[in-house]
């Protein structure tokens, strides 16, 4: 789901970068020079204040004549109804190929963190030691819908994919809006999902929580990012105008076919593209179209 709206704000914006013949933008500064002042609106992604969540994660299954298998850890740190957010996850995947008689075993390690911070999204690059950050597409799409509660257009977008409320169950204690969505399931407290269960070509991935509280207070330190060098993402640039770029990129998107849809994603993103299934596809083109209605 993250991917799917992460790949609405590209596409909103690639009618307006597409006319710029620009370099990415390597200067740096240090973070306290690139966290400005918040502004005073309140975007509440979730029904909550604040919160601190920890999850297990368990994949297993097999694709092609290798069978995959790996588990992690995850940590959510959130204050201001979402507003901040810092999230850290560590996980090890394990796969065991067999081609033509041919074995071996792949492991890979993977370590992230991402923040989300008054509409700046900052990702973590250990192994360059930098960090990349851009305003947050999905943020801003946000506020430019006219609902103080992102988490009521949250269940208007699972909706829209062919999601239903399928009924309530308990995650730690919490009574969770369990969702049945294509490809899997997600257990939902406020806004807040405490269990995702998805399975993508025979992989199947469950994160899970095993601790959370919420309404707390959370220490600033929670929030803290590497003294690295901040950069701006490559292919991306803060413009003034970029509301207005969104707003022009959802008309666009209104008019559009789905074959029109495929062309534009094939074009703009052709690694992404090359990835989804018609499947994919179809749900995310639904989902465009629902957010660029609610953009009118």
């Amino acid at each position: 789901m993250k991917h799917i709206i992460y790949l609405f704000g590209l596409l909103l914006m690639s009618s307006h970068y597409a006319c710029q013949n620009s370099s990415p933008d390597t200067s740096s500064q240090t973070l306290s020079q690139n966290i400005t002042k918040s502004d005073n609106s309140v975007l509440k992604r979730y029904q909550l204040k604040s919160g601190i969540v920890k999850y297990k994660t368990r994949i297993n299954g097999k694709v092609m004549g290798s069978t995959i298998e790996g588990s992690g850890t995850q940590e959510l740190y959130f204050k201001n109804w979402g507003g901040t957010e810092l999230k850290k996850s560590e996980e090890k995947k394990i796969t065991h190929i067999n081609i033509f008689g041919q074995k071996k075993t792949e492991v890979e390690h993977t370590k992230t963190i991402d923040k989300l911070d008054n509409g700046k999204s900052y990702t973590v690059d250990e192994t360059n030691k930098v960090i990349y950050v851009r305003q947050d597409p999905a943020m801003n799409l946000m506020k430019n819908i006219k609902k103080e509660d992102v988490s009521a257009v949250g269940e208007s977008m699972l909706k829209s994919l062919g999601g239903k409320k399928t009924g309530t169950g308990k995650v730690l204690g919490y009574t969770c809006d369990i969702w049945q969505i294509p490809g899997g399931k997600q257990w939902i407290y406020k806004g807040v999902p405490l269990k995702i269960q998805m399975s993508i070509m025979g992989i199947t991935t469950t994160n899970e929580a095993t601790e959370a509280k919420f309404n707390i207070s959370v220490p600033d330190k929670y929030f803290k990012l590497p003294d690295y060098p901040v950069q701006q993402m490559p292919g991306f640039q803060n413009s003034p105008d970029q509301s207005k770029d969104m707003i022009q990129g959802a008309a666009k998107i209104r008019k559009m076919s789905f074959k029109q849809y495929k062309e534009m994603l094939q074009n703009n993103d052709p690694e992404a593209y090359k990835n989804m299934s018609e499947n994919d596809l179809k749900m995310s083109y639904k989902l465009m179209q629902k957010m660029a209605q609610q953009m009118k």
